[in-house]
């Protein structure tokens, strides 16, 4: 019997390399791919869309917030993969009474290279997580050598409309906007705010997330006189939002959205 700490420093129990893996979260669905491992994922959450063909290979038991218990049985998994803020509390102790569960807690950067470090030593492919780790590390610090001189900017990051609702303080998504150098003008607010829709001439971008709401072109108009000195840009969310192997991906996106802006 091997034992292993997860981020809220639980301990798991394993007696073997586990074999069938559930996620339920969509980016470290994505991550445990990129190690090598999509072979031996068994079951997946609807939302879990890279790689694209994932849901065709895995069972779909439910999405991040409500799964099908007994589909979940059905799977005999070895562990099961959740998200302190993406999974509920219940969902955790649904998935415990069938088999151990590895909780993810991501607040940073730092947060997120040490559960692909994790992720190595618990499905033993300890090589290839280090390469992902090396090249995040690489690209955070070519996109912090870039961003350094440059001036911060006030900005909005709308991830709701209807009600509308920003990212605020003590999310990775507030992290992430202050490696952009943006100063999120919500960064005193807690989490997830809903807020009422005032006139703001401070706010300099409007970022509208492409996930969890899907804002398009249209929703650009509704903002416009509520932030009449902003501009307002559509963005890629899991860029800002997923932090398993996508940040391999996410400085460069950066780099490129800041010189879009200028």
């Amino acid at each position: 019997m091997t034992q292993f700490k997860d981020q809220l420093n639980r301990t798991i129990s394993l007696e073997r390399t586990p074999r069938r893996i559930i996620s339920l979260v969509p980016s470290q669905t994505e991550l445990l791919c990129d190690l090598g491992l999509e072979e031996v994922i068994v079951g997946v959450t609807k939302f879990c869309v890279h790689p694209l063909h994932i849901k065709s290979k895995a069972t779909i038991v439910g999405g991040t917030k409500q799964i099908h218990t007994d589909k979940v049985k059905a799977l005999r998994p070895d562990i099961i993969l959740c998200n302190k803020e993406e999974n509920t509390k219940d969902i955790v102790e649904a998935c415990e009474s069938i088999c151990p569960v590895h909780v993810s807690d991501i607040f940073t950067l730092n947060d997120s290279l040490e559960l692909i470090k994790q992720y190595g030593n618990l499905f033993n492919v300890n090589k290839k997580a280090v390469y992902i780790i090396n090249t995040i590390k690489r690209e955070s610090q070519d996109f912090a050598e870039f961003i350094s001189n440059k001036p911060k900017i006030n900005a909005v990051y709308f991830i709701w409309r209807n009600p509308w609702m920003v990212a605020a303080n003590n999310t990775f998504i507030n992290y992430m906007l202050q490696i952009n150098n943006f100063n999120n003008c919500f960064g005193e607010e807690d989490r997830y705010p809903e807020i009422q829709l005032s006139v703001n001439e401070k706010v300099q971008i409007v970022l509208l997330s492409s996930e969890p709401y899907p804002f398009k072109e249209v929703h650009k108009n509704e903002l416009k006189k509520v932030y009449p000195n902003a501009k307002l840009v559509l963005v890629d969310g899991e860029m800002f939002s997923w932090y398993g192997s996508r940040l391999t991906k996410a400085f460069k996106y950066f780099k490129q959205l800041y010189l879009n802006l200028c």
